[in-house]
């Protein structure tokens, strides 16, 4: 884990980059944000492959003892023109406390500000994304995946 200075909204969450997460935090995460229900949380080796195919993974965990885990960003970015966010996942437990605006804050910061960032937001999250100052685009387009 390489830790960040940054705390962002909430001084009690530390948030870093960690490369090698853990699968089963992972999917805990997924599952408790309400992501489970559209990703592969049945598919450990699924759920590896998509952290390994990472190359940014940021993590915000509870500054106590057991560090548990409380939100997940995970993206594919070529670190020179833009990221891609692929999951932006934080436990319902969190929600509401600043942790995923804290986590797209982290990932800005080590982006840097000429690096743009994209992502296609669940229907239920398009608000958060409009809070914090995310720029709506009209063309996006998508070819379905079959399993």
């Amino acid at each position: 884990m390489v830790q960040s200075g940054g705390m962002a909204e909430n001084p009690h969450v530390l948030y870093a980059s960690e490369p090698a997460l853990d699968v089963a935090e992972f999917r805990r995460v997924l599952v408790e944000s309400g992501l489970g229900e559209t990703r592969p949380v049945d598919d450990p080796a699924r759920l590896r492959a998509m952290l390994s195919g990472a190359n940014l993974v940021l993590t915000a965990r509870l500054d106590i003892a057991d560090k548990p885990l409380i939100g997940v960003l995970r993206a594919m970015t070529d670190f020179s023109w833009v990221c891609y966010i692929s999951e932006l996942a934080v436990s319902r437990s969190a929600q509401g406390l600043g942790v995923g605006k804290g986590l797209m804050d982290e990932a800005r910061r080590q982006l840097g500000p000429s690096i743009a960032i994209s992502l296609i937001s669940m229907p239920d999250a398009v608000g958060f994304y409009e809070r914090i100052g995310m720029k709506r685009m009209a063309d996006a387009f998508w070819f379905s995946r079959k399993n």
